[in-house]
């Protein structure tokens, strides 16, 4: 199993790890230190040893920022997760704060006196993250200070994890397309473009991608944990712990890079500032402790995007292939499990824990499953409208009839990562769960069938997705779409569908589309699927190109919670040809049970 059920969760350990990193404020010379949910590459997914938050308060998410004072301390999380953190943290010891509604300077700013010092390390925030703080606490006569040793690492102690060794994999140019020394000639070309002697990358998966490698450092995740520079001209640097390098990995990296011990890093910064070079620098990833070896304000830093992301984010051909055959083949175990789901359920022997097991081992079963996208959210009833639930042995819930079953899953192939949500009934459903569900469908549909010029962004289109919903007075409280990887990471900026999505959405990208309901204490809705934005194209008698999204996941959408009356001729047609097409690349792979079972879940929905 690529997923296990225990727990790190325990508000009873909160008070004592708090009072023992409050005993420390004195020394370090601060009224307060910031604890975020980060490591030193600023990544959404972190190894055990970098699990600081979750260590000190108990929370889990995969985002979040604390604040310890010496008299208070806050919690600062997004709505997806403000019922998670109620139900992990000691709520006596930590305030549970939604963001953005209340941002973490504004807390401080209210909490503590003028001239108090806010101690943070500055390999754990980005330049950018400190700056916008600054900013704030300027105002309020508050000082941010940085420490040389992190205060939560000091606590921990022994019992802290060691950094990960994962062991490199080559990705092949068949799913790769683009040949390493290909791709950093292009880069290069781009710095010289720009008149920049190098660039500092920082983020896992541009270095993934560059250098067309695979790790295994952090679960779910294949990326390794590495730094590199890149010069304009010559050979890049790779800092990566050599330990994680086999002699195959080696042959491969010795073409094209240099590579380097990670203790190396400070001395080539060093250098570069020494040499006077003008080295670009993501101040949005990269974190706070290069920005300083590199000068800070005083050295000759290009502040300007990782030159990575766009690329990586725009699918070649054969990483489209790649993603196309990984959705196929997933989409087929998928269909397998939803038809176990129902006929296995209503017996009353499924629990949470089982339908995971249940869906990984199918997955596994094709042969390619190299890893999980991330840890499944299986949630039974309430449990569905906790947004990341992660299902634990203190959690697992029976999956029960006249309840809805929310899994929200993905696999790795080296072909393509995977991201997929299906809400199905155990039984009958509600009239209620059905006007839900419906509404949050025609969200789907409407991103689903859109077709849209050059420029659009995703702030543009995410309205449509919540249409339907706000109308009835409803909405959910997260993005409706994220980029996703070619076997890389499942969330992959820059592009998204949400309200604070601003980059321009183009073809070659890949994003999620996700739009959800969440009725608290009762049931989670949310349909996700995937989509690939094709080229733009005329449309008849249209004066402009539009390009299009094509949907990639092939897995059936419940049609039992689907009120016919409430969709139009239009979205009826859309939902019956993707069933359609579900069945016929699907069905052939099926045994007969499974095939009878997908001929009855695809069958076309009449008008009301």
């Amino acid at each position: 199993m690529f997923q296990d059920f225990s727990s790190s969760a325990d508000p009873a350990l909160g008070a004592d790890r708090v009072a023992r990193l409050r005993a420390r404020l004195a020394a370090l010379g601060v009224d307060a230190v910031l604890v975020p949910r980060s490591d030193e590459h600023m990544g959404e997914y972190v190894p055990p040893s970098a699990e600081r938050l979750a260590w000190l308060t108990g929370f889990t998410g995969s985002a979040g920022l604390a604040v310890i004072a010496a008299k208070k301390a806050a919690l600062f999380v997004d709505g997806r997760y403000t019922l998670q953190a109620a139900d992990q943290v000691d709520t006596s010891i930590f305030d549970i704060v939604q963001i953005p509604e209340t941002e973490p300077r504004q807390w401080l700013a209210e909490n503590l006196p003028k001239g108090a010092r806010i101690g943070f390390d500055p390999w754990l925030h980005t330049r950018a993250a400190i700056a916008r703080f600054e900013e704030g606490l300027a105002k309020a006569g508050l000082v941010l200070k940085p420490l040389a040793r992190n205060p939560v690492n000091l606590v921990w102690g022994a019992e802290r994890p060691a950094p990960p060794q994962g062991a490199l994999s080559i990705q092949p140019l068949e799913w790769a397309g683009v040949s390493a020394a290909d791709k950093i000639k292009a880069l290069q070309r781009l710095l010289k473009g720009a008149s920049e002697d190098a660039v500092v990358l920082t983020l896992p998966d541009s270095i993934a991608w560059l250098f067309n490698i695979r790790g295994s450092d952090v679960k779910h995740n294949p990326t390794p944990l590495a730094f590199a520079v890149v010069p304009v001209t010559g050979k890049p640097e790779l800092f990566i712990d050599k330990a994680k390098i086999g002699p195959e990995v080696r042959k491969h990296l010795s073409a094209v890079t240099h590579v380097r011990a990670p203790e190396a890093l400070a001395d080539r910064l060093t250098s570069l500032r020494h040499e006077k070079k003008r080295v670009r620098l993501d101040t949005t990833t990269a974190n706070m402790w290069i920005w300083q070896r590199l000068g800070g304000a005083r050295g000759r830093i290009s502040d300007a995007s990782d030159p990575c992301i766009l690329p990586k984010a725009r699918k070649n051909e054969a990483e489209i292939r790649g993603m196309r055959i990984a959705h196929e083949r997933d989409g087929i175990a998928v269909t397998r499990f939803l038809a176990w789901i129902d006929r296995e359920a209503p017996k009353g022997g499924v629990d949470e824990i089982t339908a995971v097991r249940t869906l990984e081992a199918m997955r596994a079963e094709t042969q390619a499953l190299k890893e999980i996208s991330f840890d499944t959210i299986s949630g039974s009833g309430p449990n569905g409208a906790i947004v990341h639930y992660r299902v634990t042995e203190a959690t697992n819930r029976q999956l029960r009839s006249g309840e809805l079953f929310l899994v929200d899953s993905g696999g790795q192939y080296i072909d393509g990562t995977t991201d997929i949500t299906r809400t199905v009934v155990i039984g009958a459903p509600t009239a209620e769960m059905r006007d839900r569900f419906t509404r949050v469908l025609k969200g789907h549909i409407a991103i689903s069938e859109l077709r849209f010029p050059a420029g659009t962004t995703g702030a543009h289109i995410d309205v449509l997705a919540r249409h339907a919903l706000w109308q009835a007075g409803f909405d959910f409280d997260h993005g409706t779409g994220h980029g996703v990887g070619s076997y890389l990471s499942v969330h992959e900026g820059p592009q998204s569908i949400s309200k604070r999505g601003h980059v321009v959405l183009e073809p070659g990208m890949i994003l999620s589309n996700e739009p959800g309901y969440y009725k608290t204490g009762a049931y989670g809705i949310r349909i996700e699927n995937l989509l690939l934005i094709y080229p733009p194209a005329a449309l008849p008698g249209g004066e402009r190109e539009m390009l299009g999204f094509e949907t990639l996941t092939l897995v059936p959408i419940d049609r039992r919670l689907i009120d016919p009356a409430l969709l139009s001729a239009g979205e009826l047609a859309w939902i019956n040809a993707y069933h359609a097409h579900v069945a016929a690349v699907v069905g052939p792979h099926l045994n007969d049970a499974d095939r009878t079972w997908l001929a009855q879940a695809t069958a076309p929905i009449a008008l009301s």
